[in-house]
């Protein structure tokens, strides 16, 4: 029979400890961290010096443990998560995994965990855990969840060679030094001295949850994954969506971030070798969106890194590049809303910022506005861009993180809040 504690200070109930998922119900993913290559490749923001704890990149992990902070856009008594090995080159072995409620810093509300089997994930491949049971949360407040922080602990068992990671997560996790192989099965932080601002190892979670709940994929590059925003503002544009969904009564969406800084839409170039902006956008469209579970629409603004003296890429290509992706997309009953790119004229970010980048960007977002590349299109260029100088809206240029002025390029948390007004106009419209 159920009893009553209190998790977190809250009463909560206690059900039986594995309460059976409901039978009609479907996975959906509800929380991601699109793996981009092998540490330390990769823009990394405010990132703690990882010397002590990652001393040899190419040894990776040794023999250490790790707490990544995951934020589920939507909850569920019943989880799995997806671990990823893909930039890796032998076996990753995992043990004394689990999933818990975060309590803050490094440290894990008290009876809360749920213990995972060991797994190994085989060089070059992901592998989901099998589900695992959250019964501290039957009964809970869905309100008071908003926001909060599932835990992911494992220890690396040996050495895991070239770890894949997430630079740029823009919230902070932990690692333990190499050698601390008990941090992982403890409740407090003190084995966790080291802070990173990315995400090592696990790249999607996905939550048991009824049919009409579904996954809203935002799939692009560094406006995407938080540049200028807030470390552990929880303010990147798809985290205010996703507060804008919970408060327009879209309790069965789930905004899940995609988003790669520096990604492009058909690069790097064959042969470039690893890149910091990850795969580009044609190629991991497989494993960031149509891999993960209970997807019904993607958002796409992607598009300006490949105007860049980096990309180089003239606007047709690009065009042609995304129409043949939203086709593949459209192919498994996906939809697609596109955006226009805003400005980056005048950026100080090196390789943008010039005439030429801004005339290609100019021709793309015409073929956008045409709408006959997505299925609906947000213009987040008049969004963000000040229709006078052709450029970054000055209220939008900043960085929230770093400080001091901004590179015209990445907007602050005013830009991603007016972001996320736009496209909820959009899409939450009646």
């Amino acid at each position: 029979m159920a009893g009553r504690r209190r998790l977190n200070g809250l009463p909560v109930p206690v059900p039986d400890p594995d309460p059976v998922p409901d039978p009609d119900g479907h996975w959906v993913t509800v929380w991601a961290a699109s793996a981009q290559a092998a540490y330390p490749v990769g823009s990394a923001i405010a990132q703690p010096p990882l010397d002590a704890a990652l001393p040899d990149a190419a040894r990776g992990l040794a023999d250490q443990s790790l707490r990544m902070l995951l934020r589920p856009g939507l909850w569920s008594t019943r989880v799995r998560l997806r671990l990823s090995n893909v930039f890796g080159d032998r076996p990753l072995v995992l043990r004394d995994l689990g999933v818990a409620l975060h309590l803050g810093g490094g440290a894990l509300v008290p009876g809360s965990r749920a213990a995972l089997p060991d797994q190994v994930v085989a060089a070059g491949q992901s592998a989901w855990t099998p589900p695992v049971a959250l019964p501290w949360l039957q009964g809970a407040d869905a309100a008071l969840m908003q926001g909060r922080a599932l835990a992911f602990s494992a220890r690396v068992d040996g050495a895991s060679g070239p770890v894949t990671w997430h630079a740029k997560s823009m919230a902070t996790s932990y690692l333990s030094a190499p050698g601390d192989r008990d941090a992982a099965g403890r409740d407090d932080a003190f084995g966790f001295p080291h802070g990173t601002t990315s995400t090592f190892v696990v790249d999607a979670l996905d939550a048991w949850l009824p049919r009409s709940a579904s996954a809203f994929v935002a799939f692009g590059d560094s406006l995407t994954d938080g540049t200028g925003s807030t470390l552990n503002g929880l303010d990147r544009w798809t985290d205010v969506l996703q507060r804008e969904a919970w408060r327009s009564g879209r309790g069965d969406l789930a905004i899940v971030n995609a988003g790669i800084g520096g990604n492009q839409v058909i690069g790097p170039p064959p042969g470039a070798g690893p890149w910091r902006g990850g795969p580009c956008a044609v190629e991991r469209v497989a494993r960031d969106v149509l891999s993960l579970s209970g997807v019904r629409t993607v958002f796409w603004l992607q598009g300006i890194n490949d105007f860049s003296d980096n990309g180089g890429a003239e606007a047709i290509a690009v065009a042609e590049a995304v129409a043949a992706t939203v086709r593949r997309l459209r192919g498994q009953g996906l939809r697609v809303i596109g955006a226009t790119l805003p400005s980056a004229l005048g950026a100080t970010r090196p390789g943008h910022g010039g005439a030429v980048q801004d005339a290609r960007r100019r021709v793309f977002n015409d073929a956008v506005r045409r709408g006959t590349l997505f299925d609906g299109v947000v213009d987040l260029d008049r969004c963000l861009s000040d229709a006078r100088t052709g450029r970054l809206h000055t209220d939008f240029d900043g960085d929230d993180t770093l400080g001091g002025p901004g590179d015209g390029i990445h907007p602050n948390r005013a830009g991603h809040a007016a972001m996320a007004r736009c496209i909820g106009a959009a899409y939450f419209a009646p």
